[in-house]
């Protein structure tokens, strides 16, 4: 006789949060990093109020998100950059379906937008982000042999360019997302949250339109030029 793992009950119910298209819907909207109220979620599920306040209860139990109330207003988060790292890696598991042709311009534009650059929660995604990751390595600022980690020069070099890491964090310092449209390793953990911080705040990257997008400015170009030798190419 057998004597079933203990964890496997809990498991599955955990599993089981993301085992529904609306929550599923919520929970990649949340990789944006931002509080949601639980209108804006239910808009962007195409759902009731009534519905999406059920789910958000039971992800909310479930320790997927974290929420506050400001006056009427109920906000929701990811809970932490653990569950964005583990939303993040399952989407990437999907297998690539057919391609199914965009409904309008507007949602061809969005799609391009996302696959050029994005944020991951807290750090640079898509082909912005493998750009600079690889630049990173080229430049031997960044392993990948055995897990990212930043080379002594990499260390210095995040100095040099006046991006503070947060050493006292418990995350690690850089860590290998692996990105669902690339289907490659970019860069996040503290460095990646830093970099893709320093980016916003100085104007190298803006957001553009409601969902997770980031334009390189012309001065990100020229910057990103001079620091790592990305070329303006990559990242169009």
């Amino acid at each position: 006789m057998t004597t079933r793992d203990p964890r496997a009950t809990a498991l599955a119910r955990f599993t089981a949060l993301f085992a529904d298209e609306t929550r599923a819907a919520c929970l990649l909207a949340l990789l944006d990093g931002r509080a949601w109220t639980a209108g804006e979620l239910a808009r962007h599920a195409g759902v009731a109020a009534s519905t999406l306040s059920e789910h958000l209860g039971r992800l909310v139990a479930g320790g997927l998100l974290a929420e506050e109330r400001q006056g009427r207003h109920r906000y929701v988060r990811l809970a932490d950059a653990r569950i964005a790292q583990l939303v993040e890696e399952l989407a990437a598991q999907v297998p690539p379906g057919p391609a199914v042709r965009p409904q309008s311009l507007r949602e061809s534009n969005a799609g391009s937008a996302m696959a050029r650059g994005r944020t991951c929660y807290d750090h640079l995604a898509g082909r912005l982000g493998i750009a600079v990751t690889d630049a990173l390595t080229a430049r031997g600022l960044l392993r990948q042999e055995t897990g990212f980690a930043l080379t002594d020069a990499g260390m210095e070099w995040f100095v040099s360019a006046g991006i503070a890491l947060d050493r006292r964090s418990r995350r690690p310092l850089a860590r290998a997302c692996l990105d669902w449209t690339e289907r490659r390793p970019h860069l996040a953990g503290v460095a990646g949250a830093a970099l893709c911080r320093h980016a916003l705040d100085t104007g190298w990257c803006v957001r553009i339109g409601s969902q997770r997008a980031v334009k390189v400015t012309a001065a990100g170009e020229r910057a990103l030029s001079d620091l790592l030798g990305v070329q303006s190419a990559a990242l169009r």
